[in-house]
């Protein structure tokens, strides 16, 4: 009894060990959630790890994710800063600005989670703070993915921003430089929310 126990649990291990391993590299949970960041100047690289941190996961550049691994989530956390501000389209200044427009369109995305997260300065692009983030709800959701995640615009200081939706952020959004010290709270508070919303961490 005690030797099949025991080899029971070696097979357990070894059915499990690789795959855990796997998902460990890709930045994933065992539930198939991503966090998927690209930034400039290391502020939304900053604000991807809170985020991945309060949820279990590991941040990843976009750069650096296969389409499988990207088409193989139930759950995909995106997020960019602005640096084209007031452009139509490739508003981040990141890799998101060619793999949102060369790769997305080419992925079956359709019904995943998605929720989208943004970096900016609201003093100095007051007229365009998180523009990006917009941007990344806009084209993900015109995929058909379910996006998650919309949050209050109560303790900004911005004029306007592509990232407001029927009064609403469309995500969450965070400023590294006025506002860097509410950042790890805000992200704790947001991976609750999407708890609730069902985001499958």
């Amino acid at each position: 009894m005690k030797l099949a126990i025991a080899s029971l649990l070696v097979a357990s291990a070894s059915a499990f060990g690789p795959q855990r391993a796997a998902f460990a590299r890709q930045g994933t949970s065992l539930n198939g959630a991503a966090v998927y960041y690209s930034t400039s100047t290391g502020n939304t690289e900053t604000v991807a790890a809170y985020i991945a941190d309060a949820a279990g996961l590991e941040a990843e550049e976009i750069g650096d994710a296969s389409n499988s691994d990207v088409e193989g989530m139930d759950g995909i956390i995106v997020g960019a800063p602005t640096w084209h501000t007031d452009a139509d389209t490739e508003r981040s200044g990141t890799t998101w600005d060619d793999w949102l427009y060369s790769t997305l369109p080419d992925l079956d995305l359709s019904g995943k989670k998605v929720a989208v997260f943004g970096v900016g300065d609201q003093q100095s692009y007051n007229d365009y703070y998180c523009d990006a983030a917009g941007e990344l709800y806009d084209l993900f959701e015109a995929k058909g993915c379910t996006m998650v995640g919309m949050t209050s615009t109560d303790g900004y200081d911005h004029s306007a921003s592509k990232a407001e939706k029927d009064g609403k952020f469309v995500g969450l959004m965070c400023d590294e430089d006025n506002q860097y010290d509410m950042s790890e709270d805000r992200a704790k508070a947001w991976v609750e929310q999407l708890k609730s919303e069902g985001f499958p961490f």
